[in-house]
This record gives C-alpha cells, structure tokens and sequence, in this order.
C-alpha cells in the first residue's frame, strides 16, 4: 500500500490581515501558524481576494516576529549576508546550500539527541548549542566565499578562480565535519552495542 502524502492545510489572508484556516473553519495568528510548523504540519497562504500563493512572505513574516521578541537566532552578520546575496549571480546556488544544510543539521541534531540519550540513559551531557554555534560559523565561512563582496575583486577571473578554489576547499571542510560527527555517532552506538 502506498503511502499517504500529508495534506496541506490551505490558510487565507484578508484584506483585513486576519488568519482562516480552511481546514479548522477559525481564524488562526502567527503564533498559531509558527506552531503548526513546529507539528510539522504543511499549510500553504492565500491572499483571499487575488488567490496568489504568499506562503513565502508570511513565513518570512513569522521569522521576524520571532526575531523581534527577542528570540535572535539569526546573527546580524548572516542578515547582512544574506542580503547581501539577493539579486546576485550566486543566490540560486545558496537557496540550495542552506536547504540542504538545515536538512543536514536536523538529521543530525535527531540521531546525536537520540543516541546521547540511550548512551546516557536520558541525561544529555553535552551542549547541541555548541554543535549550532560551529555549525553557524561554517555556514557564515561558506556565504562569504560564495558573496560577490567577500574578495573585494571585481568579476574578474581571478575573483572567479579565487572564489571557486575557496568554495571547494569549503566543501572539503563541511565533508569532514560531516565525517568526523557520523563517525562520532558510530563511536557512542559501537560503544553501548
């Protein structure tokens, strides 16, 4: 039997700035919305009179409401950065970059919770914060080898060789890393086996 894709709940947004969620008939804030994707519940946004998809915008909304309560995650630094990228020849290549490393850092922050906590009979020993703070670091690295600014180059190919020479030798450092802690986890399960 095949398996069943989750359904995506459709939210609408009035011109009123209100909330509906189709699937619950109630209207819904923010904070409800940031909460289903904590669930990992799909939903996808309406404007309800021109019926254009604007999911992107009310996440993005969502994020800097998150920020400005004092919840900064994002440091100033990768903000600008990050700007810094948008209408570049590059951002393709970034929207990717960090999709695939958010995946990267979940699945690993799930098997490291998971085996420290069989390891450790449930007291976690360790700070994932550090693990988040050297990942955050390597991300930052990596941007400003793929920012157009970084090199203070112009497009020249010295800039392009440059640039291309350091994203590899970036890559090469983000593959370790990524060895170095499957490694890690195979060392805690070999040693409670």
């Amino acid at each position: 039997m095949a398996e069943k894709k989750p359904i995506t709940v459709t939210i609408k947004k009035y011109a009123n700035r209100r909330l509906y969620n189709t699937a619950t008939s109630t209207y819904v804030t923010l904070e409800n919305l940031a909460g289903m994707v904590k669930e990992g519940i799909e939903f996808n946004v309406y404007d309800a009179k021109t019926g254009d998809d604007i999911t992107r915008s009310v996440l993005t909304q969502i994020i800097m409401e998150a920020e400005n309560s004092g919840k900064n995650l994002l440091p100033l630094s990768f903000l600008r950065q990050l700007i810094g990228f948008y209408g570049g020849n590059m951002d393709w290549v970034l929207g990717r970059y960090l999709d695939q490393s958010m995946q990267s850092f979940m699945g690993n922050q799930d098997k490291m919770k998971e085996a420290m906590q069989k390891v450790s009979g449930g007291i976690f020993p360790f700070s994932l914060e550090e693990m988040g703070k050297q990942n955050m670091t390597m991300l930052e690295r990596t941007m400003k080898i793929f920012s157009p600014f970084a090199t203070g180059e112009g497009d020249g190919a010295v800039a392009g060789a440059r640039m291309k020479a350091e994203s590899e030798r970036s890559l090469e450092e983000l593959q370790g890393q990524l060895d170095k802690l499957q490694k890690q986890i195979g060392d805690i399960l070999k040693g409670r086996g």
